[in-house]
């Protein structure tokens, strides 16, 4: 079986791990801001431009252009959304530079969005927001986004480690730097070393240890697993996303759980119940267009009412806006639906909440650096610009808004680092036998552990939670997690040996999922996409808090730290083209 002599090493300057828009717009700007000669490589899970959460994007992109509206207004929308809970320095910086970054993917990137027929952009209405600002192509911007980064990326001097599976972060010895990150080739089943002198993580969330997901199965929590193991304290993760209408189309279908778009209801779609009766005006005065929280909640409180084993969730109803003009402005959505048997445009479509998001991720500052030297964090797995609810749209504009900064930060900081780092090779051997332990038991079943798990976080982890709920996922999750060490994988060949990613995957989701519920138990009220029953009350604003969670030995210690208000408090609003002295400082 391998030793740490079997691992290759390889030497870069900078290091891209996922290829969304973070990442890809991150090796763009560092191959423009840094110095002559310096490498860059970027490394993905799968192939570049074909797998990320950003290529699934439906609903577009959020951005102030005028007509009344205004990056300030953006802004407070985005505070309220996430229910005061954002960090704000963060959430300006990403409402501001979205106007910026939306015109660099027109004439820079050679994107492609809707407009108007006076040539402007056409922006759309989403829930949650004071103004149609989603900027957007037809249902699948994210298409059009990543397939024109990716003909940037793949014409540029940049290395590209494709299929290359990042598996652990490699510190100095003493602790206080990045080395590294070990990788395994899928391509052969080989272990690789990458030293760099700056890594970005831009690997992506993806709550999929539930049992309706939005995000394809190999989206499955690894830079937050590997963030947690070297030590860096993460934010907000008891913050899971439940999209409102993911499709329902049936147990024996991966199209189950798959988002249809939030225009869908800004459009003016209607949730009708079990009784043939729209319901959600019952539980917020916007109705449909009330944020993803609120509406999730709502669907899932009238599946509990619903005593028909034959019908699982709500429907969603186009037809009142007339089948031809739904055909013509959701014909992405429209051929989902009739692709599972559904007819968006004339009939109604069963849909459920589905874990869409992850707020929580780890602790960075406004440029994307970590606590630890070396390690940046750049879209889903970054924590504090959403707080406790992204609104739709915000997601791609902050990936691609947070990887320009993190491409341009460790270009510049790339300047003063003059020498690759030592591994600790007491860690290096630590996370090979980590990643080695499934190929010397017996071969066994992964799946049946990982519909386990699901079931176990879609009950007691879920939509709504409890305090005794949580505690009992946590015992479950416990013995699944040891139930795993002793499920093997066979080793006759390791090259796309995708039984072994599965077991790779499922210890990810395991060590997130104690996470999401020890950080829920540790917040004792309701906020956003965290509601707890037992605490239904969301607290005084002005006393605000988000948890933090870190790795102590074998334990999780979850602490909470107050919210700093740098730009606004709870009450107050911010004038037009204000500009937060906290950020012209920094500046």
């Amino acid at each position: 079986m391998f030793t740490v002599k079997d691992i290759e090493r390889h030497d870069t300057d900078i290091l891209i791990l996922g290829t969304g828009g973070a990442g890809l717009f991150a090796a763009l700007h560092a191959q423009q801001s840094a110095p002559e000669g310096t490498k860059i490589t970027i490394a993905v899970k799968g192939l570049i431009g074909k797998c990320g959460c950003t290529r699934m994007v439906q609903g577009g992109y959020n951005v102030a252009l005028g007509g009344g509206d205004t990056v300030e207004r953006h802004f407070m929308d985005t505070i309220n959304g996430g229910k005061w809970l954002p960090n704000q320095d963060m959430a300006w910086r990403l409402c501001k530079e979205a106007v910026v970054r939306i015109r660099e993917l027109e004439n820079e990137i050679g994107c492609f969005f809707d407009r108007n027929s006076d040539g402007t952009l056409h922006q759309k209405a989403f829930a949650g927001q004071t103004a149609d600002r989603t900027v957007h192509k037809g249902d699948l911007t994210g298409i059009e986004i990543i397939n024109r980064l990716m003909e940037q990326v793949l014409s540029r001097p940049i290395e590209k480690l494709q299929e290359h599976r990042a598996i652990g972060l490699i510190p100095t010895k003493d602790g206080k730097a990045l080395s590294g990150v070990l990788m395994i080739d899928m391509r052969t089943g080989k272990f690789r070393f990458v030293r760099a002198k700056t890594v970005l993580m831009a690997t992506g969330g993806g709550p999929t240890m539930y049992k309706y997901h939005t995000p394809s199965g190999d989206k499955t929590m690894d830079g937050l697993a590997m963030a947690l193991r070297v030590g860096l304290p993460l934010r907000d993760m008891e913050m899971v996303q439940f999209h409102p209408t993911g499709l329902l189309a049936g147990e024996h279908t991966r199209m189950t759980g798959t988002v249809l778009e939030e225009g869908l209801r800004g459009a003016g779609g209607q949730l009708i119940n079990h009784n043939g009766a729209r319901f959600m005006f019952d539980y917020d005065a916007k109705g449909e267009r009330a944020t993803r929280d609120v509406v999730s909640r709502g669907i899932y409180a009238e599946m509990r009412k619903n005593n028909n084993p034959e019908q699982v969730g709500v429907f969603i109803s186009m037809a009142h806006l007339g089948p031809d003009n739904v055909r013509k402005k959701f014909s992405g959505m429209v051929k989902r639906c009739a692709d599972s048997g559904f007819d968006l445009a004339a009939g109604k479509v069963e849909v459920v909440p589905t874990a869409h998001y992850f707020m929580g991720g780890v602790v960075v500052d406004v440029d994307t650096r970590t606590a630890l030297e070396g390690l940046y964090v750049a879209g889903e797995d970054a924590g504090g610009a959403h707080g406790s609810n992204r609104l739709g749209g915000n997601g791609v504009a902050n990936s691609t808004v947070y990887g320009g900064i993190a491409g341009d930060t460790m270009a510049s900081d790339l300047r003063s680092m003059l020498t690759l780092r030592e591994p600790d090779e007491a860690v290096l051997e630590s996370e090979l036998e980590r990643a080695i332990h499934p190929l010397i038991k017996q071969p066994a079943l992964v799946l049946p552990l990982r519909k386990q798990l699901q079931e176990v976080m879609w009950e007691d982890v879920g939509v709504m939670r409890t305090q005794t709920g949580m505690k009992r996922a946590l015992k479950n999750i416990a013995e699944i997690s040891q139930n795993l060490m002793e499920v093997g994988v066979s080793n006759d060949n390791l090259a796309f040996n995708l039984t072994w990613h599965d077991w790779l995957n499922m210890r990810s989701l395991c060590d997130i999922s104690q996470v999401i519920a020890e950080a829920g138990i540790a917040r004792e009220n309701s906020r956003g996409a965290h509601f707890r029953e037992d605490f239904p009350e969301p607290g005084e604003l002005i006393d605000s808090y988000f948890t933090v969670a870190k790795q102590s030995g074998k334990d999780i210690e979850v602490t909470r730290e107050p919210v700093e208000f740098t730009i606004v408090k709870p009450g107050e609003t911010i004038l037009p083209d204000h500009e937060p002295e906290t950020l012209v400082a920094a500046q």
